[in-house]
């Protein structure tokens, strides 16, 4: 499974110290994955092409970052049938509570899956989820990373 699977997008330079740690994960995993930062106010046509381009490459669940009015997500999901999970990200109002509510509150027929605020990890283990359906070998490396989470407290 070396061809990318998981696109990694945030709609500023500054957000990806954050969105890299769904690359991270998606790696540890071993999930391809590209990151990119296109704008969904600055750079529309861009994010557009983006999109069109993974989906042909073979890319199958997005993550898209975002923080403050974090339109990225919901403008990803409206040009793609692929799912696509939204990070909100602090940096607009206190606790990136902005970000959130922006994400969940998609129209029907536009969702977003939604993790936690700053949950970029989260995001690329749910779409290691996702992919787990079609490829065992990722069920494997996920039941595996459980299994790790519950020799440490964490599961």
């Amino acid at each position: 499974m070396d061809a990318v699977k998981v696109l990694v997008i945030t709609g500023s330079e500054s957000d990806l110290p954050k969105m890299q740690e769904s690359q991270e994960m998606l790696y540890s995993l071993g999930i391809a994955s590209l990151l990119t930062v296109a704008s969904a106010h600055r750079s529309p046509q861009r994010v557009i092409e983006t999109v069109r381009k993974a989906e042909a490459a073979g890319a199958e669940v997005i993550i898209a970052g975002a923080g403050m009015s974090a339109h990225l997500p919901g403008v990803v999901a409206a040009y793609t049938d692929l799912p696509v999970i939204g990070v909100p990200l602090e940096s607009g109002m206190p606790g990136g509570i902005d970000a959130l509510f922006s994400m969940v509150q998609m129209p029907t027929g536009i969702p977003v899956a939604t993790v936690a605020v700053g949950g970029a990890r989260n995001a690329a283990v749910l779409a290691a989820r996702i992919l787990a359906i079609k490829y065992p070998e990722v069920a494997e490396r996920l039941r595996a990373y459980r299994t790790t989470l519950a020799g440490e407290g964490q599961a």
